[in-house]
């Protein structure tokens, strides 16, 4: 297989698909159930995403040449890769729809009220099918600027906000008793759950195998330690109540920082900041929803599926979006079982799988070598 990207790469495309919708919408379903044990449930969740992304890498490395339908295919057969691709499909649709709703409610709600929703469906679709027509490496070198917004946008929001926070609202800790912290910090997973399906479809494509490890878990890593300072700071300043009557927090925590003199309200700096990591969730969503559509008929490439599945994942999240108690519904409860089942499931199997049929996924990956 071609080499397209680096293993640097790899950890800007990891750190961009955790972040936008982790700090647009998670902190404050979890500031609903924990308060302000938010920042203690966000490491927890922390540690299990770097748990299953291990996991995947000494999973994928079996047959480093083939993703996660391909190791099905080899080790179990034709029909069970086809439901596996198709299962892949399922969650990266639950993933766009998840995505979407960050993305449009934090325009809309915020700066295009009367706008229609399937403009910015329209928009999405848009940037979705240009972008990964030109293959995967445009979109992590847009991913590795991504990360540089990313972290411009954190020192802002944190030279900003540092003057009002008061580090008595996070105590005391475990307010809302150890096992529901814990509990709350699944919300977070689904985000993990999502980063950790797209690495199991891009691994294959990672220039330095003997690397994955290290690249794969330091990505989890840094985005989750990126990730975790609002959760602290909207404790810290917004407190945990006020932030759990937001559906996007990220963005009231953004109205309440302020720079100097001039800058009170800095709202669209943030998402100018924030735009490349939305993108690179919506696009990296896209691509790997196309290669499962690819590998599920059997085609050379992805491209000729762009659009249907384009137009497929569109018409889905448009219904989602159109309602926000709807949207809610879905992201706080099926989308958790879906997300977390899906990944940790199909992980496990195909690791439990190997041992079980190892001379049979050894002779094919020595055939075909």
């Amino acid at each position: 297989m071609k080499v397209q990207i680096t293993n640097g790469m790899l950890m800007a495309l990891i750190i961009n698909m955790l972040y936008a919708k982790s700090i647009g919408m998670t902190q404050g379903i979890m500031a609903r159930e924990v308060k302000g044990d938010i920042w203690i449930s966000t490491f927890f969740s922390t540690f299990q995403g770097l748990l299953i992304i291990a996991l995947i890498v000494i999973v994928m490395r079996r047959i480093p040449e083939g993703d996660l339908i391909d190791q099905f295919h080899q080790i179990l057969g034709k029909f069970p890769g086809k439901f596996v691709a198709i299962s892949v499909f399922v969650f990266f649709i639950g993933a766009y729809g998840s995505i979407m709703a960050t993305f449009v409610y934090h325009l809309r709600d915020y700066f295009l009220p009367e706008a229609p929703t399937v403009l910015f469906i329209l928009a999405a679709f848009l940037i979705g099918i240009y972008a990964i027509h030109f293959g995967i490496e445009v979109v992590a070198r847009m991913a590795l600027i991504g990360v540089f917004s990313i972290l411009a946008l954190n020192i802002l929001l944190m030279l900003g906000s540092l003057s009002n926070f008061d580090i008595k609202e996070l105590l005391p800790v475990f307010q809302s008793g150890f096992t529901e912290t814990v509990w709350a910090s699944r919300h977070h997973n689904t985000d993990y759950a999502m980063t950790a399906m797209m690495v199991c479809m891009i691994l294959p494509l990672v220039r330095d195998k003997q690397t994955w490890m290290k690249s794969s878990t330091a990505g989890m890593f840094y985005g989750g330690m990126i990730i975790v300072m609002w959760p602290i700071l909207e404790a810290g300043v917004l407190t945990a109540d006020v932030t759990a009557q937001y559906i996007v927090s990220c963005m009231q925590m953004a109205r309440s920082a302020e720079i100097g003199l001039f800058i009170h309200r800095y709202e669209m700096v943030m998402v100018a900041f924030f735009a490349l990591s939305i993108l690179t969730q919506i696009i990296m969503t896209f691509l790997c929803s196309a290669i499962a559509v690819q590998k599920l008929f059997g085609l050379k490439d992805y491209r000729p599926v762009i659009i249907p599945v384009g137009i497929v994942l569109s018409i889905t999240c448009y219904w989602l979006v159109k309602d926000h108690h709807r949207a809610m519904r879905f992201i706080e409860g099926p989308w958790v079982l879906l997300s977390i089942g899906t990944v940790v499931g199909l992980v496990v199997i195909l690791w439990l799988s190997g041992f079980v049929f190892r001379k049979k996924w050894k002779t094919n990956h020595e055939v075909k070598q």
